[in-house]
């Protein structure tokens, strides 16, 4: 393993900022840059678009609508247990390597209510009930088990099935461009027309190595601490352990180590960083442990209550809300009036993409 020296805040943040397309807005299709950014968290349905439109340049949100009704992207628990919108290959070839965190973290909040349940046949039982191949909600599909286990009750028997045991779907128009429904759920399998991937049977751990280079490509330099931050995944060590000779190792001003794949851009801190606005639960902003690289630590909280963020220079400067197409930003601390200008500029463009042209009005809150 190569070794670097200390990278400063700010040079930790210029490179989190190429890594997420938010330096320049990018020149590459819309299912390569969801890809690259190893998926975007998606339990609110039309925040992704959102996240697209500041990362790529002529964005088109009817291309990711007719990704997702194409299945060549797909809506699923995977990270952390939350609803994110991967590609269709990644949804296969990861979830596996979730589930055992998936069950956990449901079984974390649902323990006493799923006390005594065999989980290996709540899981057939909730696979016998799909196989119809017709999409159901949550509640439909835990009804139809309840005759079995009537104590747990739907939520703790739907939340099982549905994120961790049988590998899911949510259905279009679920997700779709300015499309209100319901989540319904078909099994993954069926969707896309092949199983989710198998462990490895020589107990080698391939897909944890995929998953480190594919989290350093997209949100390195990076803690270990912060890859499992991300993807919520416990037992990465073996994997990060296999991929450290072809990766390079740096240190933050804390003295932790940051492992990084050699050739991924660092620019310097000194390059300018645009306006940039952020949906709710942003990955750039969730996907690390410790996110001082980008939200000042009294802001932390904010980023878990669906705040949606305004970078300015790199950093988390504001909050905004839009309602009526208009586009209100609220500072979090005081900002100069060239970057007040930049902030006005951009939520200009903000509000005409999200009524499509109708509007570029703004309303920038005094702090």
């Amino acid at each position: 393993m190569t070794r670097g020296g200390v990278l400063d805040a700010r040079a930790l943040n210029r490179a989190t900022l190429a890594r997420q397309l938010l330096l320049d807005r990018a020149d590459v299709p819309v299912l390569d840059a969801v890809a690259h950014l190893g998926g975007l968290q998606a339990q609110e349905p039309q925040e992704p678009f959102v996240g697209l439109w500041s990362r790529l340049r002529a964005f088109d949100p009817a291309t990711l609508s007719g990704l997702l009704a194409g299945r060549s992207v797909v809506r699923t628990h995977l990270m952390r247990r939350t609803v994110h919108l991967v590609t269709a290959d990644d949804a296969l070839a990861w979830r596996g390597r979730h589930e055992a965190m998936l069950r956990q973290r449901v079984l974390g909040t649902y323990r006493r209510e799923l006390e005594g349940v065999d989980l290996a046949e709540l899981a057939a039982a909730g696979r016998a009930v799909m196989a119809d191949g017709e999409p159901r909600t949550m509640t439909e599909l835990a009804r139809a088990v309840a005759g079995r286990w009537p104590d747990p009750g739907p939520r703790a028997l739907g939340e099982m099935l549905i994120a961790a045991l049988v590998p899911m779907a949510q259905m279009p128009p679920r997700g779709l461009w300015r499309t209100k429904a319901g989540v319904r759920n078909v099994p993954l399998a069926s969707w896309l027309g092949r199983e989710v991937d198998p462990p490895s049977p020589d107990g080698s751990d391939p897909v944890g190595q995929v998953l480190v280079r594919r989290y350093l490509a997209a949100f390195g330099p990076a803690a270990t601490a912060d890859l499992r931050a991300w993807c919520g995944v416990a037992g990465l060590p073996a994997a990060v352990a296999a991929s450290r000779e072809e990766l390079v190792a740096f240190r933050d001003e804390r003295g932790r180590e940051l492992l990084d794949l050699p050739d991924a851009p660092r620019p310097g801190p000194d390059v300018p960083a645009p306006v940039r606005f952020l949906p709710a639960f942003d990955n750039v902003v969730l996907g690390y442990d410790d996110r001082t690289r980008i939200i000042d630590d009294a802001h932390r909280g904010l980023s878990v209550t669906g705040a949606r963020f305004v970078l300015v220079d790199g950093r988390v400067a504001a909050t905004w809300t839009v309602q009526a197409g208009t586009v209100t930003v609220s500072p979090l601390h005081r900002l100069s009036p060239a970057d007040r200008a930049r902030v006005a500029e951009e939520g200009e463009a903000l509000a005409s993409f999200l009524s499509d042209g109708e509007s570029r009005r703004v309303r920038l809150d005094a702090f």
